[in-house]
Formats: structure tokens, C-alpha cells, sequence
């Protein structure tokens, strides 16, 4: 990698021969399989041989963010530059970034180090019940673990024992939780995970074991809400608006197709790998990690197309098994917020309305429009994924006369 990115004998030589050119060297190839420019790992190279002069990456040697900051505020003043403060605090900045990102790779960083999270060990003992015991998905086991971080974060600033909790601090919680802008529905299942864990919390005598049944959010309604998502025609004009030949469309029609025509979810849609795609049988594999199961679908050749075209053409080189990938450095899968600016984005600029402008509202429009086509709860159910019928009961409200029964299942034909 030296020699790719050194551009005289000297220079080569000047980083070949520093401390640690091995672990250096590693981090720069490793970098580049994640995208990015020869350029900007020239620079790299040069930050990383300042950070190997002053820090010690021997094997069995760990490094804390505190040990890195002295080192860098020590390399700032060996160096005497005569630049001006802000010069000098960004290369600090780039020193002390560098360092956390090699020692990270080397699997040498000490990032236990500083204050612990509050009450860190309840919450890691109801992490670990949850996966141990109860055998929960892991969506639900990061939507209930952060529901409670949130709750403890929020607890210890009124530094008081766990076992002092009381229902008027849950209340109180609430009630700032809902005033920072949270629907109804959002605050409600906020108590819900809540009363999940002091349950947990209070068999364990760290809490009053009564307090979990006490917990009320807003009373939701048995299918007050109407869908959320955009009408049909406005997703085939929104789907149409990425027919394009750019990357960043092509890769996006065919995460948007997978909302639209399949229902998926956007951790559906992200959590994708390549091998999830039988191209021999036109077959997609989906995990459900809501209901911890995998369900089989038909591959429509509108979909498969879509994704076979982002394959060949724009996906980046990586080692990475998920299919959608970001396209700036570093390259890895995509997040949720990625995927959701990806629908949203477009829909804004093309004037949809909609109550919702996430990946979610696709789904919405999905289940929406084979209401319109006449499946029944059942198929739109299973097609969706749905543990339960009730789930798929809130559709009726849009066109219910024209629910009736079908005899297959045309997902070629929805677009």
C-alpha cells in the first residue's frame, strides 16, 4: 500500500521505515476496501505516521481516548507551529480521530475507560435476560434496551437510588417525553417498553414490584388511525422519478420497489444480504425480525431487474454481504436513517402528500392498494408479514366494499 500511495523512492521509504509500518500499513488497506480515494489515504498515511511517533501499538497494548488526547496535545506543542489556534486545534482534531480509528482496527482501543452509563448494570442485566430467556428479536430487544437507557439517562439526574423509584417520577418522565414533540401512539409504547422493563426490574427487588402495573400511557383506540401512507399513482410517480441513470437513483428504486411492491420494512430492505436472492429459482428470502421468522416471496422481475441493474453497475466493491451499500467513504450497508432520507427526500421534492414520508408509508400504500385490488385480510396479512389478523384490521377503513376474496396472489401486476 506504501508503495501505491508514495509517490518518490524517499517518501516510500520515509513511511516503510517509520514505527509500526505493519499495523500502519494494514489500516490503509483496509481503508481502501472501504472506498476511499488514493488522495485522501495519502493523507491518512501522513496523520497516521505523526500518531505512530507518539503512541505505542505494540501487540497486547491497549490505548484509551484520554492517553490519544495527551498525545496529541503533546504533538501539538513539539511541533511549535507558528500557525494560527484554529489550525492548530483542527490538526489536533485529525490526530486524535486517526488515532481512535487505527487503535479501533487494531483492536487495541480501551473504550471502557471514563464514567459508566448510569445504572449500567440493571440495564445490561435486562439486555442480557432478554436475549438469554426470553429469546426476544433483536429490534425488540434495541427498541426496549433504549426505552430504558432513555428512562435511566433521564433518573439519575435527580440522583436517587433505583430502589427509591416511584410511579409519579415514571409519570413525570412521560410527560416530558411527550411534551418533546412525540405522538400519542409513540408515548404509548414508550410505556409499554417501560412496564417491561421495571417488570423485570421489580422480580429482581430493585424496584417496588408494583410499580410496572401502574405505568399508563395514552389510551390508543382499536384502529383510530388511518393509514399513513402516499395514495398508488403517487408512488409509480415517485417510483418513475428514479428511472434515471445517476447511482444514488438506481440503488434507490430498488430499495423504494421492495417498500412498495413487498411491504418490507426498512430494516427488511437494509438487512438484505446477497444471498438472500435465488436468481435460479427468482426467489427472495426475507427475515422477519419482528416475529423471528424468514418468509419466502416470489422475486417479480420489476424487482429483481431493479436490484440486478444496482449489482452490476453502481454497487460498490466491498466485502460487506448486505446488498445496499452506501456510496461515500467509508463504504458499508445502509442505516435506517439512510433509507428513509432516500424515500423522503423525493417525495418532498415531488410534492407528495402524505401524513408520513418514510419507508414505513410505502408499506402503508402497499397494504392500501391491495385493499383497492380485493385480497383479503388474510393475504394482505400474510404478505406483509403480520403475526396477527388485528394488525391488518386498520386497512378496512379505506375501501371496504371492495374487500373480497381472491384466488391468487398477482404481484406482477401491482405496478
Amino acid at each position: 500500500m506504501f508503495a501505491k500511495l508514495c509517490t518518490t523512492a524517499a517518501n516510500h521509504a520515509h513511511h516503510q521505515d517509520g514505527p509500526f509500518a505493519a499495523e500502519r500499513e494494514r489500516f490503509l488497506v483496509h481503508c481502501a476496501q472501504e472506498g476511499y480515494a488514493d488522495a485522501t489515504l495519502q493523507g491518512f498515511a501522513r496523520k497516521l505516521l505523526d500518531v505512530a511517533g507518539e503512541l505505542d501499538a505494540s501487540p497486547g497494548r491497549t490505548m484509551t481516548i484520554e492517553q490519544i488526547e495527551v498525545a496529541a496535545d503533546r504533538w501539538i506543542r513539539r511541533k511549535n507551529w507558528r500557525t494560527g489556534v484554529r489550525r492548530q486545534d483542527s490538526a489536533r482534531v485529525d490526530f486524535i480521530n486517526i488515532a481512535v480509528r487505527w487503535f479501533r482496527f487494531l483492536d487495541r482501543l480501551d473504550e471502557t475507560a471514563g464514567d459508566p452509563l448510569p445504572f449500567y448494570e440493571l440495564h445490561r442485566d435486562f439486555i442480557l435476560w432478554m436475549e438469554s430467556e426470553r429469546g426476544l428479536s433483536r429490534l425488540t430487544i434495541h427498541d426496549r434496551g433504549g426505552a430504558a437507557q432513555l428512562f435511566l439517562s433521564w433518573y439519575a439526574t435527580l440522583n436517587r437510588s433505583f430502589a427509591e423509584v416511584r410511579l409519579v417520577d415514571i409519570d413525570a418522565f412521560l410527560a416530558k417525553f411527550s411534551k418533546s414533540g412525540c405522538s400519542r401512539r409513540t408515548v404509548a409504547k414508550e410505556a409499554g417498553m417501560l412496564r417491561s422493563f421495571l417488570r423485570y426490574a421489580g422480580s429482581h427487588g430493585w424496584c417496588p414490584a408494583e410499580i410496572a402495573d401502574g405505568i399508563k400511557g395514552p389510551r390508543i383506540y382499536a384502529g383510530e388511525e388511518l393509514p399513513n401512507g402516499p395514495s398508488w399513482e403517487e408512488v409509480q410517480r415517485l417510483l418513475s422519478n428514479l428511472e434515471t441513470d445517476t447511482p444514488h437513483d438506481i440503488r434507490n428504486r430498488a430499495m423504494l420497489l421492495l417498500c412498495a411492491i413487498y411491504g418490507l420494512r426498512s430494516g427488511e430492505v437494509i438487512g438484505l444480504r446477497l444471498e438472500d436472492i435465488d436468481w435460479d429459482h427468482d426467489q427472495l428470502l426475507v427475515r422477519r425480525h419482528k416475529q423471528n421468522k424468514v418468509q419466502i416471496y416470489p422475486l417479480v422481475p420489476l424487482v429483481g431487474n431493479a436490484i440486478l441493474r444496482y449489482l452490476k453497475e453502481v454497487r460498490p466493491k466491498s466485502s460487506y454481504r448486505e446488498i445496499f451499500l452506501s456510496f461515500t467513504a467509508p463504504i458499508k450497508p445502509m442505516t435506517r436513517s439512510g433509507i428513509y432520507s432516500a424515500v423522503k427526500n423525493p417525495m418532498l421534492m415531488l410534492g407528495i402528500r402524505s401524513r408520513k414520508h418514510g419507508p414505513h408509508s410505502l408499506r402503508h400504500a402497499c397494504a392500501t392498494h391491495l385493499v383497492s385490488q380485493g385480497l383479503s385480510f388474510k393475504e394482505i396479512g400474510d404478505h406483509l408479514g403480520h403475526s396477527s389478523v388485528e394488525s391488518t384490521r386498520i386497512y378496512a377503513k379505506v375501501n371496504l366494499p371492495q374487500l373480497r376474496e381472491v384466488a391468487t396472489l398477482d404481484l406482477g401486476g401491482l405496478l
